[in-house]
């Protein structure tokens, strides 16, 4: 007989989470950044260091901040799973009518959730109380490098954007490119996200340009008033 797979877009949340928001960040503080250090009139030499020591060091903050996060979130994870392995093992009755309540909350009748509980509990008992009990499994489960990782990479993309069109932009023309460039990476990145995690493409789209647009504007003019100060 063939097997049935499904595949569900909640088992992309981990790393999407992780991709959109390191690439988002890189697009717009690294553009963000060019944009108000080329507002000053500063050579263009300087914007382009600024902009490549923001992206290193975004990156690296994206990395240290992604992990401690969730390295936090896999500490009380495991603390709980301890808890409740303590649990089953100096009180498996009480753990298995505990079981049987949250399957009547969810509709099952008394003896049919108390024959869930105890097959379940049967098969894998801290598998079925961190799954139904605590919220926990393997899809949601958190990681920390992983998470790291994809956060570190992915903003090193997105500021890598803004830098090139940096190099490529006329000298006269570059907060206006270099703003325009990021905008249009935003909008496609806000799309490719919302596709990728079953979201209205618009709103997302919409959402992720405006902020975009809103930090570089601001910072473009705080490099104008103090350029000019």
């Amino acid at each position: 007989m063939a097997r049935h797979t499904e595949r569900h877009r909640s088992e992309r949340i981990g790393w999407l989470r992780a991709a959109v928001l390191g690439a988002n960040d890189g697009i717009v503080s690294t553009a963000s950044l060019v944009v108000g250090v080329a507002a000053s009139n500063a050579p263009l030499p300087q914007t382009i260091l600024a902009g490549f020591a923001g992206l290193v060091a975004g990156a690296m903050s994206m990395a240290a901040g992604e992990y401690v996060s969730v390295s936090s979130q896999a500490d009380t994870e495991r603390a709980d799973l301890m808890r409740e392995r303590r649990e089953l093992e100096t009180d498996l009755p009480a753990e298995r009518r505990e079981l049987t309540s949250i399957y009547q909350q969810r509709g099952l009748d008394a003896d049919l959730a108390a024959k869930v509980a105890e097959q379940l509990m049967a098969h894998d008992a801290l598998g079925a109380h961190a799954r139904d009990e605590l919220g926990i499994s393997e899809m949601h489960t958190a990681r920390p490098i992983q998470a790291a990782m994809a956060s570190a990479a992915t903003f090193a993309v997105g500021a890598a954007m803004p830098l090139l069109t940096l190099l490529i932009a006329p000298a006269s023309h570059t907060v206006a490119v270099v703003s325009l460039v990021s905008l249009l990476a935003l909008s496609a990145l806000g799309a490719v996200a919302a596709r990728a995690g079953g979201a209205p493409v618009v709103r997302a789209t919409a959402r992720v340009t405006f902020w975009g647009a809103l930090a570089m504007a601001l910072t473009a003019g705080a490099g104008a008033w103090f350029g000019a100060a």
